[in-house]
């Protein structure tokens, strides 16, 4: 029985990422697991990648994101801003911190749960789980009875019971979400540093495999200072707003 805490999307914020870290020590978290996409968007690439890759070291679960992908490996599928963020990421990173990015795996698997950046089915095609349609798949090509990811960057959470139907279930911040053994569950965690969902917290989870519970958190932190980093770097103006606005 673990609590594992589930970062995801953490974009290079710095700011944001700290803040989950520090929020977290006060909670009692067995394991971190990072759900990938530790680089993109944001201005501070070589620290986040640096503090992950200590992470790593110290016992977390760490997978690979598209954005970390498209530093070794160009993604043609990314829109204009997501590929300006990128090449400029490029050079800001070391030999070494490129190397990690690239030596992530896609998915791991611990009991009867799964981690996985985007979805359970082909996870290197970087899918969109946005809803009970598309998070079918995941349940159908994944034996585990949680599947939990990132990649949308909007909180969710879908159960799938025995007769293969796909709900989407509420979120309340901070309100466990149990876990019922009579369904299975797939858990979109919402981005550490660029949330979407008209929230600007940096969000972040915890599943507590005891309790038989996931509950999700929001943390603040200095979004001004993290845009003006991104200004000041001549990264694109609507990602500075994002920060700002969480949309």
């Amino acid at each position: 029985m673990a609590r594992y805490a589930l970062l995801t999307d953490i974009h290079a914020n710095r700011e944001a990422l700290e803040a989950v870290l520090r929020d977290l020590a006060g909670r009692r978290a067995d394991r971190i697991v990072v759900l990938g996409d530790i680089v993109g968007y944001g201005a501070d690439p070589a620290w986040c990648a640096d503090r992950v890759a200590d992470l790593a070291a110290k016992g977390a679960i760490v997978l690979q994101g598209n954005h970390d992908a498209a530093v070794d490996r160009p993604d043609g599928a990314m829109n204009a801003i997501a590929r300006a963020a990128i090449d400029w990421t490029r050079p800001q990173l070391s030999a070494a911190q490129k190397a990690f990015l690239a030596a992530l795996p896609l998915t791991a698997c611990e009991a009867d749960i799964q981690f996985v950046h985007a979805s359970a089915d082909h996870p290197q095609d970087w899918i969109y789980i946005t809803g009970e349609r598309s998070a079918w798949p995941s349940f159908a090509a994944s034996k585990a009875r949680v599947i939990l990811c990132g990649h949308v960057h909007v909180p969710a959470i879908y159960s799938c019971d025995m007769t293969n139907r796909v709900q989407s279930q509420r979120i309340t911040t901070g309100r466990p979400v149990p876990l019922i053994r009579s369904r299975r569950w797939l858990a979109v965690i919402g981005a550490v540093g660029q949330p979407r969902d008209g929230v600007p917290e940096a969000a972040y989870a915890i599943l507590d495999t005891a309790a038989n519970d996931l509950t999700f958190h929001r943390v603040a932190y200095d979004r001004a200072a993290a845009a003006a980093k991104l200004r000041a770097a001549g990264l694109p103006e609507p990602l500075a707003l994002r920060l700002l606005n969480g949309s």
